[in-house]
């Protein structure tokens, strides 16, 4: 009794070492998500809000801490060419559609790789006929008069590795994070294209209202230069005056060509982005004063930055993946178990195949493991190590960079403002010059060379308000990037949305929602 009851226990460890050895262990080193960087604010200096300015585009910004961006944030615009051409876009693209069927291959890349958690069975048949030779070999069969035979052999072979040191489950842990890397490089995609699309459509108003600006200067001067031309008919003027006006309006008017041209070229670029060929342009056309400059900014707070942001979050997941193949890599270094059995039945003919005697069977088990193989796995995982470092410095750099892109747009939407009142303030000055410097020409107080100067000054004072005024929209769609886009929104957004086909445009049930911080203290300042 004692010696039974003491085998008992070692019964027991036995059966745990087995359990364990079949269960096994992942080798490698456990993924933990990267934290925030413990910062306080985007900028050194606090930044307010921004102050108005006469005319369009001219209204008043601020900036609200935390407050939470809409998935589809370009509808802040209220503009619906804008938002019929996005709609457009995110049912056509073809580089979005690219990267959704780059999603698909990553997903199926890991459901097919989870196969191997499981015994891999394979069922064949072989039938042969056959001639045995019965002179000094003993015949294959029991009648020896028999040399030529039919023969069929259906079988099943089942082979199993048990995932002992976690090598399946490093793999799958590498596909999955390389899934989930490219969730959210077709996220960067989709937020990338809506954003050019507004970038865009505000460039397009802006080379329409610096054309109307230009043409507006040129009818200026067209209108002095008839001035002119009747003070030479009348002796006032000289051949010389008219020359150097309609110089000055020539060299004018080439803008409007050049103009033309950023335009044409412009409205190429949306209708590729839509999908379409530049032979069948877009309906949709844009004018900054169709556009509503948004008056509330979010400014999302640091620790939230990186789980908005795509790239970041991409970035994050390849570190993932290069963390599980340093796992891959170890594990291929360690020694290996496989299981097979096979079962089938053999006979001369399919009606005799499940006849008493004719079934055969047989189970194995190999243990295989490297010996020497000239330190080819020892640098492979050398390499693993190294790609690690390489994915974690570059998880860094794009944290930084955006960090680096939220401050350029802050920065930039105050400028902005400031930029604006004083074009607004040049143009005015300018036209009051204009004006004052031409009634002074016809009444010959001045020369015409100041003419010619204050036109200049005006052309060139119209043209930087519209550059100003749409820099404020173009910089305020860069900061709703910048911040990520609200896609973690967007599956309440398309709710609302009736287009089928936009809906299911994007894989909703992908993303988990960010994990936000609130912070009611928050302001944009550094950390003391």
């Amino acid at each position: 009794m004692a010696k039974l009851a003491g085998s008992r226990p070692a019964a027991a460890a036995t059966a745990a070492a087995l359990a364990l050895l079949l269960s096994g262990c992942a080798v490698g080193p456990d993924f933990v998500a990267s934290a925030a960087p413990d910062v306080n604010g985007y900028t050194k200096e606090n930044l307010g809000g921004t102050a108005g300015a006469p005319g369009q585009g001219g209204a008043s910004q601020r900036f609200v801490k935390d407050l939470d961006i809409p998935g589809q944030w370009w509808t802040l615009f209220h503009s619906r060419p804008l938002n019929s051409l996005i709609e457009t876009a995110l049912i056509n693209n073809h580089d979005l559609k690219a990267a959704e069927a780059a999603l698909k291959v990553a997903k199926e890349s890991v459901e097919a790789q989870k196969g191997f958690f499981y015994p891999q069975v394979v069922g064949n048949a072989l039938g042969t006929r056959q001639q045995a030779a019965i002179g000094t070999i003993s015949p294959p069969l029991n009648n020896p008069y028999i040399s030529v035979f039919n023969l069929v052999t259906p079988q099943v072979n089942v082979s199993y590795t048990p995932d002992v040191w976690g090598l399946n489950r490093r793999t799958v842990e590498s596909l999955q994070a390389q899934a989930d890397m490219q969730k959210f490089q077709t996220e960067a995609a989709y937020l990338t294209l809506t954003s050019n699309i507004v970038v865009g459509a505000v460039q397009e108003a802006s080379y329409r209202g610096q054309i109307a600006a230009t043409k507006k200067a040129v009818q200026l001067m067209r209108e002095l230069l008839v001035v002119i031309r009747k003070e030479k008919a009348i002796g006032q003027a000289a051949e010389a005056d008219v020359a150097v006006q309609e110089a000055a309006l020539a060299q004018a008017e080439t803008a409007i060509p050049v103009l033309e041209k950023q335009l044409a070229q412009q409205r190429d670029l949306l209708t590729a982005l839509t999908g379409g060929l530049p032979s069948q342009p877009i309906s949709e056309t844009f004018q900054l004063s169709g556009l509503h400059l948004p008056e509330k900014l979010p400014v999302s707070l640091p620790a939230n930055l990186i789980w908005q942001r795509p790239d970041v979050r991409a970035a994050d997941e390849n570190l993932h993946s290069t963390a599980a193949l340093v796992g891959v890599a170890l594990a291929n270094r360690l020694p290996n178990v496989t299981l097979t059995a096979d079962a089938g039945q053999t006979a001369l003919s399919i009606g005799q195949l499940f006849a008493p005697g004719n079934n055969f069977w047989t189970l194995g088990a190999q243990l295989a493991g490297p010996i020497f193989d000239g330190g080819t796995l020892m640098h492979r995982e050398a390499a693993a190590e190294a790609a690690y470092v390489q994915a974690a410095e570059q998880y860094k750099s794009t944290v930084v960079n955006a960090f680096q892109n939220v401050a350029d747009s802050l920065r930039a939407i105050q400028h902005d403002s400031d930029g604006l009142k004083v074009a607004v303030a040049a143009e005015a000055a300018a036209a009051k010059s204009l004006k004052i410097v031409t009634a002074q020409y016809k009444l010959g107080q001045v020369a015409q060379a100041i003419v010619l100067v204050a036109e200049q000054t005006y052309l060139n004072a119209v043209v930087n308000r519209v550059q100003a005024q749409a820099l404020r929209y173009s910089d305020t769609a860069a900061l709703f990037q910048a911040l990520g886009g609200g896609w973690w929104n967007r599956n309440e957004d398309l709710a609302r949305v009736d287009s089928v086909a936009q809906a299911k445009i994007i894989d909703l049930d992908l993303y988990p929602k960010p994990k936000l911080v609130t912070g009611e203290d928050y302001v944009i300042t550094p950390a003391k």
